[in-house]
């Protein structure tokens, strides 16, 4: 399993933009192939930044969906909304039992 978490920073005023975009996208986007997991974070310093946080079945899986229709269509439409680069970081459990 993947864990995806992606920061994104959105100029401010611009907020609900987004959150309009996300709502009428993410039940599709949690029923992609792949994807077991979809969770919207906003910061709780600064209202502007938020952070999706996902798991995917398998990294493939995650790239099926980033070279998707449908994630590009959601990314068209949330890029002009950004006061800065998107930051996204993939991950998986560590299993200490073998240091």
């Amino acid at each position: 399993m993947i864990t995806r978490l992606v920061k994104l920073t959105f100029v401010k005023g611009r907020e609900q933009e987004f959150l309009d975009i996300y709502r009428a996208s993410e039940e599709r986007i949690r029923n992609f192939e792949g994807c077991s997991h979809l969770e919207l974070l906003r910061d709780v310093h600064d209202a502007s930044v938020f952070f999706t946080y996902s798991h995917w079945e398998s990294e493939q899986h995650l790239m099926e969906y980033r070279n998707s229709e449908l994630f590009r269509s959601v990314w068209s439409r949330v890029t002009p909304l950004f006061a800065a680069e998107p930051q996204a970081w993939s991950a998986r459990t560590a299993d200490i039992r073998q240091s």
